[in-house]
């Protein structure tokens, strides 16, 4: 695993602390951030930038469910881990419709909560990815086609002339030109051999 930034949230600093402790444990990997409370942890959110949130959903003033709202508002990949010591079946589905990525009933083994920050992080990778490759416009290598995926599945979409394209999906006309080197190679070049 590489280094990730976590913020573990609790109304209750002995537990914050001690699951940091834990968390610190694991040879480095984890940097953690401590809030003490659904205020702190929404300021450290919309201040910092982590990669995974675990929060206490029962707190005062603010609850678990405005962080993780926050925490999905600032960066919808950041990863949400829901701790509750109520076996409340009704809020971890709350929690999950919100976005929540995982969600653990308190007190909770240490390493049970690293196995699931590891789940958290390794789907957090993969949404990275193709996310990356979603940004990636496919042009073909030789007659510089573009394909265009978005009315289809991805990589089933049909092949355009760069000024199709540009039509398609911008409303933009292509003029032809000449740029100043392709002018020097293309033209002014040619030209000058000949009169030699």
């Amino acid at each position: 695993m590489k280094q990730r930034a976590i913020l573990l949230v609790d109304d209750e600093q002995l537990i914050v602390d001690s699951l940091a402790r834990e968390l610190t444990c694991d040879g480095g990997n984890l940097t953690v951030a401590r809030a003490y409370g659904g205020n702190e942890a929404i300021d450290r959110i919309n201040n910092g930038c982590f990669d995974l949130v675990v929060t206490d959903l029962q707190m005062p003033e603010t609850d678990g469910l405005q962080v993780l709202k926050a925490a999905k508002l600032k960066d919808p990949q950041t990863m949400v881990i829901i701790l509750t010591g109520y076996a409340d079946l009704e809020a971890a589905i709350t929690a999950l419709r919100l976005g929540a990525d995982d969600f653990l009933q308190k007190p909770c083994d240490p390493d049970e909560l690293l196995c699931r920050i590891a789940n958290c992080l390794g789907k957090q990778d993969l949404q990275r990815k193709i996310a990356f490759y979603e940004n990636i416009l496919p042009m073909c290598s030789y007659c510089r086609k573009i394909r265009d995926d978005r009315q289809g599945a991805h990589g089933e979409g049909n092949w355009y002339s760069l000024e199709e394209y540009l039509d398609r999906v911008q409303g933009v006309s292509v003029s032809h030109g000449c740029c100043p080197d392709c002018f020097e190679r293309e033209i002014s070049s040619p030209l000058q051999n000949k009169g030699r």
